[in-house]
């Protein structure tokens, strides 16, 4: 088995289409069609279901899609860990976060970074707290500032960086805000939510909480970003629970503490894979926060 026919067979699944793939590989089509039909040979079973639109993983397939990418991200890291000796860090810095994340200001620490490491190219993206978590162990991202909404595993690992209690958000004339008190799940169960994608870790704590306390409530207003969240509780269309960080986002808001919930604490941490997986440019960036704080 080569290294290229994975990185083919990745291309194409990632496309789920030949003639695209070998656009993005610099290949012609005829010699990636080639050299999966040779990685199938030899594994003596059918990767893909091809139609004349696109391309899908079979059952095999899928299952060799996990490793042929933790596979190519550990070559990968073997190339920048050689560079890294010789005194120069190259390669790529793959990063994946979430919204408004606390204990680390992203946009920074990515600025002192480029600074430190110019040869280092820089991806970001941003998703939820499960796809991170998936994308770290499958060796597509090189670490994630998410919350910590899995244990460590033999392919995933987190660092802690802070944590903090929920808080509920409302607005001004809301009648929570007029009593002004700490409030329980228990005297939320009637109210209406505003909040973020089931993926998200701020929900994830949130959805944890009220179903340990035995509370259905409704989320009726779901987004995808913290500024719509905001602007749909400042007009009084529902309230959120968030993060307590949160409440300096939109100073009209009123924030009060939420209690009963035991150990629903927002807590962030740093995904990355084994320390012998690293890549040298996730453990420059991890002692740069360390070092900087940033």
């Amino acid at each position: 088995m080569e290294l290229r026919h994975l990185q083919h067979f990745v291309a194409v699944a990632e496309d789920q289409h030949f003639t695209r793939a070998a656009e993005r590989l610099l290949v012609s089509q005829s010699g990636l069609s080639a050299s999966i039909r040779a990685l199938e040979r030899e594994l003596q079973t059918p990767l893909f279901v091809r139609t004349t639109r696109r391309v899908t993983l079979t059952e095999a397939g899928r299952a060799l899609l996990g490793e042929a990418e933790r596979i190519l991200a550990q070559v990968r890291s073997a190339h920048e860990a050689v560079a890294a000796v010789q005194g120069v860090l190259r390669g790529t810095l793959a990063l994946g976060t979430e919204q408004c994340i606390a204990g680390v200001h992203v946009a920074r620490l990515l600025a002192a970074f480029r600074r430190l490491h110019p040869d280092v190219e820089i991806r970001l993206r941003q998703a939820g707290a499960g796809a991170l978590a998936e994308e770290v162990a499958a060796g597509r991202l090189d670490l994630a500032f998410a919350v910590r909404t899995h244990a460590d595993s033999d392919q995933l690992r987190s660092v802690p960086l802070t944590s903090e209690p929920m808080t509920v958000l409302c607005h001004p004339s809301h009648r929570l805000a007029t009593a002004g008190a700490a409030v329980t799940p228990e005297e939320l169960g009637g109210e209406i939510f505003v909040d973020f994608h089931p993926d998200w870790g701020p929900r994830r704590i949130t959805d944890a909480a009220f179903a340990a306390a035995g509370v259905r409530r409704t989320v009726a207003l779901e987004v995808n970003d913290v500024h719509s969240l905001l602007d749909l509780v400042d007009e009084n269309l529902g309230i959120a629970v968030v993060p307590r960080h949160f409440r300096h986002k939109r100073g009209t808001l009123t924030a009060l503490p939420l209690k009963g919930t035991g150990e629903a604490v927002y807590e962030t941490v740093a995904l990355l894979p084994p320390p012998q997986a690293a890549s040298p440019a996730a453990r420059a960036l991890m002692t740069l926060l360390e070092t900087e704080g940033a």
